[in-house]
């Protein structure tokens, strides 16, 4: 069971499956992050790390909803699809199911967001973090410019007020190297147990944490549809409905309750 609960924040790890490539040119590498960020957008999800390989990839993500196994599952299920239609193959594309790591924001969030983005320099694939384009150090970095997939002001802000100063020491920080931080998971949560009760109050071990726990006030269907222009993305996006659940009440065929969804989600303001 995953440990899901508002606020997680995780280190998230999938690989391809037989240990084969996820992206074999810039052009899959370009889908995949178009796809994360639909993803992002859709579920509310922060990301505020991330790190593309050949054969896999690491995020650190916090779900403000409790919805990472729905990022997820649009995340690797979209992109799966995708590159098996372009590279006309089929089954799997990714290992089993991905790796989430919860992570105690106050000890370790520093460190695993510079863990992710050194992958690269520890699998010898260059030597320098800034050198491998597909990672989200160059932007944190101020390298580049800023974009619309990372939420960097949150790790910056652990670093100086000013925005300069933050990514200079940022900097700073990544160039004195990363420990392996592998040998401090322990029962896939890195950071003490008492985090957990501590900062959220919830008991250890921890199960994942049902829908209507972290969201009792599901209104239902009926008054959506009658209230709301966007039906059916605040179902599914704000309340948690699954598009064959919506499909049901509406009676129709659940590619139709896709289809809308795309169209209304067009009409949804875009997150600055």
């Amino acid at each position: 069971m995953r440990i899901c609960y508002p606020g997680a924040l995780y280190h998230v790890i999938a690989r391809g499956n037989a240990r084969e490539r996820i992206v074999r040119d810039d052009q899959d590498r370009i889908e995949f992050f178009a796809i994360l960020a639909r993803a992002l957008e859709r579920y509310a999800v922060l990301c505020h790390a991330y790190c593309l390989l050949d054969n896999h990839y690491h995020l650190v993500v916090e779900t403000p909803l409790a919805n990472l196994p729905l990022f997820m599952r649009q995340l690797n299920g979209l992109f799966a699809r995708s590159f098996n239609k372009r590279h006309d193959r089929v089954g799997h594309v990714f290992q089993a199911r991905y790796r989430s790591i919860l992570v105690e924001k106050e000890t370790y969030f520093r460190a695993v967001c510079r863990y992710v983005i050194l992958n690269p320099v520890r699998a010898q694939i260059c030597t320098l973090p800034e050198d491998h384009h597909w990672s989200s150090y160059r932007e944190t970095a101020g390298l580049i410019g800023r974009g619309a997939l990372l939420c960097t002001d949150t790790l910056l802000s652990q670093f100086a007020p000013s925005r300069s100063r933050a990514q200079a020491r940022y900097r700073e920080f990544v160039a004195l190297g990363s420990p392996n931080l592998d040998a401090e998971v322990r029962g896939e949560r890195l950071g003490c147990d008492e985090f957990l009760t501590r900062d959220f109050g919830l008991p250890i071990p921890l199960e994942e944490v049902p829908r209507r726990q972290w969201q009792p006030l599901r209104r239902e269907l009926a008054e959506i549809f009658a209230t709301e222009p966007t039906p059916v993305a605040i179902a599914y996006r704000d309340y948690g409905y699954r598009l064959a659940e919506i499909a049901r009440f509406l009676g129709y065929h659940y590619s139709t309750i896709s289809r809308r969804l795309a169209a209304e989600e067009q009409r949804l303001p875009r997150a600055a």
